[in-house]
């Protein structure tokens, strides 16, 4: 069984832990994570889920995704997920998400990172992730309208390109 740790709208730790899957009750949100790898030709490394996922089996998705688990920070837990889904120790020190979308039962870290990896060299977790490969936006949004891409919302996937080589927005 995963636990995770629940949070308050504000994520604010409750000091409560849940089932990952499990119901979560009225103001009990949890952390999830996901990490955007771009190249340095601009393209997005994503990944294909495999048969055997609960949700969205067998769809293409961005690089990596899972939840945080118990007693992790978002980070750690970003990091835990690329090693363990890519076989790849990725060190995401000082980088904090660069957008975080709200849902329902909790938060929803994207980390945009910019390296060149030979996709080769990776180490798929075969209960997790049957296949990877480099795309640009074009052949990605191609991808979401055959559906074979989950399907983010409207705008999300051309954000985190436009976001790939900035942080954050401008303050004055």
């Amino acid at each position: 069984m995963e636990l995770v740790d629940l949070y308050d709208e504000n994520r604010i730790p409750l000091g409560r832990t849940a089932e990952r899957h499990g119901p979560k009750g009225a103001g009990e949100h949890r952390i999830v994570v996901h990490v955007c790898v771009f190249d340095s030709r601009g393209r997005l490394l994503i990944q294909k889920r495999t048969l055997e996922k609960r949700i969205w089996p067998g769809l293409w998705d961005v690089t990596v995704g899972g939840g945080v688990d118990a007693g992790e920070s978002s980070r750690q837990g970003a990091e835990r997920e690329f090693r363990e889904e890519l076989g790849f120790p990725l060190d995401l020190t000082g980088l904090r998400p660069s957008v975080t979308v709200n849902f329902p039962e909790g938060f929803d870290d994207f980390y945009i990172v910019n390296r060149d990896l030979d996709e080769k060299s990776l180490a798929l977790q075969k209960e997790e992730v049957s296949a990877v490969r480099w795309v640009t936006l074009e052949e990605l949004l191609a991808m979401v309208d055959s559906g074979a891409f989950i399907p983010y919302p409207d705008g999300f996937l051309e954000f985190l390109f436009s976001m790939r080589e900035q942080f954050g927005f401008p303050t004055k």
